[in-house]
């Protein structure tokens, strides 16, 4: 038996066509989104603005699909006809406004040049005063429904979203028969579903970035919709009233899609959840495991027992199933990772490849501490602890001598270091952490960023088997729901593994980025809004002591 994993990223979408029985990747075809710049619409005019286009998403889908199984073709073993199932992953919160009939708004002639009518992308911030407003009102009158996303509700979450979407475009917004986010939709798309009311909604985005709860029956209660705006309380009736975990179907493979595809009609359709928690089901995940998928920005997950549920300050949430069955589910992460290295080569340097190459080397070859620099990670704001996305990067103690391979090295330090504040702030809040399991196109090719993320972290660094975890982890929601095995933990066994990588912390590397690092949370809690009394003014003689020593 097979199934397929369909991964909706930031600039691409990728189809991942796997064996059931121990997860050999048989094909896989990778469709990059024609609109905007490398796939994301952009506004010259407003830098925290990000749309895609749905029509995008609609072409990816049956190009990579028909991609990969045209791969897997090759291997004698494969027959499409034995695909049990198909899963989605997405970014998120991507929400997207859709018609009566379930089809994306911005594909209605009328609202083609109207961006505010396409897919609102994950890194669009462009609601951060919304989500300002959300923040101060949960904590007034309903602090129980901030305490489950770590007492600040995000601008790049669902409602802030839709209500800046009220704000600046109400022709929009009332337009919109419904809002659906990108997880949600693709599945109904294949399921042939024309009705929004009869999408299903996977608690996965509609609990981390929606504030659904069945506590307190689903989403917000209308009562304190309404104090954002009457128009926003009406819209939660043409919303939904529940929400499933991945062990429930969104649907069955609709005859127009499996002739589109060449598939049998009627295989299950597993319900969507965000890339890196069926990510993190690719990565093999388990209590006591946190899972690192490094992309473009970066996503920390993991899972502990219904038992021990608490509230951790600042992380994306604790939600019951997000990510397996039966375990509470924890996101935290950083907003940009990959996006600062590709900023600092390709927009300042005026790069390509060859001179990332270069960078890289040069980089490596230093020691920690002798450059002398320390960043902030805040390039596209902080995701997890601060929740706030108006704060930006930072590079201290740079001179006339500084280098370019030195600055980079100092971006790579700077998101360790914020990794490491996330990791802290989950062991201090009892979330057991003893492996670290690392995936994305990052982990798997930068030997020098994971070297310096054990330094830092002062942690064993582990590499999934996958190159391709959360089209894997979409695969296995998908074989699941399909029967491949009776429970979704065989599953998860049968068809993920680790490499025989490891990254052990260097204990004179360790040392160092210590004192690193307490320079680093003087940055973070004094620009962060934390401390009003960090001294800052030994900072930079600091970084200067310590790059002596190092030289010495």
């Amino acid at each position: 038996m097979f199934s397929i994993g369909i991964d909706y990223g930031t600039n691409s979408v990728r189809a991942l066509v796997v064996g059931c029985d121990d997860g050999f990747e048989y094909g896989t075809h990778v469709f990059n989104y024609p609109s905007g710049d490398q796939g994301v619409l952009l506004d010259p005019a407003d830098p925290l603005l990000a749309r895609q286009s749905a029509a995008d998403y609609l072409e990816g889908l049956e190009v990579s699909i028909r991609g990969a199984l045209a791969e897997a073709a090759k291997h004698e073993k494969f027959d499409a006809a034995r695909v049990i199932g198909i899963g989605v992953d997405s970014t998120g919160s991507s929400p997207l406004p859709v018609d009566a009939e379930n089809g994306a708004l911005s594909m209605v002639p009328e609202f083609k040049d109207n961006l505010n009518a396409y897919c609102w992308l994950w890194k669009d911030h462009t609601s951060w005063r919304e989500a300002e407003k959300i923040t101060k009102l949960g904590k007034a009158e309903r602090p129980e429904y901030l305490a489950m996303v770590g007492d600040t509700y995000s601008s790049e979450w669902w409602w802030s979203k839709i209500w800046h979407c009220l704000n600046v475009a109400p022709e929009v917004f009332d337009a919109a028969a419904s809002w659906v986010e990108l997880a949600d939709w693709i599945p109904s798309v294949l399921a042939g579903v024309k009705n929004p009311a009869d999408v299903k909604r996977g608690v996965c985005a509609a609990g981390h970035k929606g504030l659904y709860n069945p506590r307190w029956g689903g989403l917000p209660d209308k009562e304190f919709l309404g104090k954002l705006d009457p128009k926003i309380a009406d819209l939660r009736d043409r919303l939904y009233d529940t929400a499933q975990d991945i062990s429930v179907p969104a649907g069955a493979l609709s005859a127009e899609w499996a002739e589109k595809l060449g598939l049998p009609a009627g295989i299950k359709i597993a319900t969507g959840a965000f890339d890196n928690h069926l990510g993190s089901i690719g990565c093999g995940i388990e209590e006591g495991m946190l899972i690192k998928v490094i992309g473009t920005s970066t996503c920390d997950c993991a899972i502990v027992d219904l038992s021990k549920s608490d509230t951790i300050p600042g992380v994306c949430g604790i939600v019951e199933g997000s990510i397996l069955p039966g375990f509470f589910g924890i996101e935290a992460g950083q907003s940009a990772v990959g996006d600062i290295f590709k900023w600092w080569v390709e927009r300042v340097c005026e790069g390509d490849a060859a001179l990332h190459s270069k960078l890289t080397a040069e980089a490596s070859a230093l020691k920690p501490g002798q450059s002398g620099l320390l960043a902030l990670d805040w390039n596209n704001g902080n995701r997890t602890i601060l929740v706030d996305q108006r704060l930006t990067g930072l590079i201290m103690g740079q001179t006339l001598y500084t280098t370019r391979s030195e600055i980079y090295r100092a971006l790579v330090e700077a998101t360790a270091f914020g990794a490491r504040a996330i990791v802290e702030r989950m062991t201090d809040y009892g979330v057991p952490i003893n492996k670290v399991v690392c995936a994305g196109g990052i982990a798997e090719k930068n030997p020098m960023l994971m070297q310096i993320y054990a330094d830092v972290m002062n942690r064993t660094m582990l590499v999934t088997r996958s190159a391709q975890t959360c089209a894997l982890g979409a695969a296995i929601a998908a074989a699941s729901v399909g029967g491949a095995h009776e429970t979704i933990g065989e599953t998860t066994k049968a068809m993920t593994g680790l490499k025989d990588i490891r990254y052990e912390p260097n204990p004179e590397n360790v040392k160092v980025y210590e004192e690193l690092y307490g320079l680093y949370l003087t940055l973070h809690d004094g620009f962060g809004g934390i401390t009003r009394d960090a001294d800052m003014s030994r900072v930079m003689k600091e970084l200067i002591d310590i790059r002596e020593a190092v030289l010495r």
